[in-house]
């Protein structure tokens, strides 16, 4: 096996590594020695195996079941992806139980700070601003102290951000109250106090779809977005697109290999 490689070794190797790798006793424990020799020299690390102990049966009556699929890992392989399991499915026609191996990696990211243009809108927008920009800073340098200046608005608008509620949510939530009042209306007419308050949740909602216009632009990039409706599916499909081209589906080697 090439050192500082990530491999994955599988196979059905028609051997076992102890005695309780079948349900009888039996077994030759030299060709288990040589086995677990031979792995202990290739340095690898075996894959624990779920749900099922054994992976193949003579489908007798009653049957003699053995574990003979194994699966091991580099150290390397095992750095790259520490997560990776091996999962047993059901057995149907063939005599093995069929194995499924899971690669997977949770690395963990930093927050990134992504500034929403929406947040210009809202009416405490200039308040938070003025806020972290005004915060005093201990360098004398100008270049420094611009510096400062910024990642202290960095921090307090996104502070700040935390803080306010999904836009999403929000548009979601007018429109049900819109609803149930058209459904009042139904039934009897609207008092002034009532007309007066589906006014202004109109207006609410014309805000609201005003910000997740300018959100969408923002995600699309696209400099016609002010003369289409509000959160059209024009604007989903092409920040789904910018998305898709920004990820990352494969990396090749030096040689051109994936």
């Amino acid at each position: 096996m090439p050192d500082n490689y990530p491999c994955l070794l599988v196979g059905d190797f028609n051997l076992m590594r102890r005695p309780e790798n079948r349900n009888r006793p039996g077994g030759d424990v030299n060709d288990m020695f040589l086995f677990n020799e031979a792995l202990s020299s290739l340095g690898v690390v075996e894959l624990p195996l779920l749900w099922k102990k054994f992976t193949w049966s003579n489908k007798q009556n009653p049957p003699l079941l053995e574990r003979l699929d194994w699966f091991f890992t580099s150290a390397e392989w095992t750095m790259l992806f520490p997560e990776t399991t091996v999962s047993t499915l059901s057995m149907e026609t063939s005599d093995h139980v069929p194995c499924l191996i899971t690669a997977t990696t949770n690395v963990p990211k930093g927050g990134i700070f992504r500034f929403e243009n929406y947040l210009m809108e809202h009416d405490d927008f200039l308040g938070v601003v003025q806020h972290g920009w005004s915060m005093p800073t201990p360098h004398f340098d100008k270049a420094k102290v611009i510096t400062t200046k910024f990642k202290n608005l960095r921090r307090v608008i996104k502070a700040w951000q935390t803080h306010l509620s999904s836009l999403k949510m929000n548009i979601a939530n007018v429109k049900l109250i819109l609803t149930f009042v058209s459904l009042l209306e139904e039934f009897r007419d609207l008092t002034v106090e009532e007309w007066n308050f589906r006014t202004l949740i109109e207006e609410k909602l014309l805000f609201l779809l005003k910000q997740q216009r300018i959100y969408w632009k923002q995600r699309g990039t696209i400099k016609w977005a002010t003369k289409g409706d509000a959160g059209t599916k024009i604007f989903h499909a092409h920040a789904t697109i910018k998305h898709r081209r920004n990820f990352i589906t494969s990396l090749l080697n030096s040689d051109n290999t994936s």
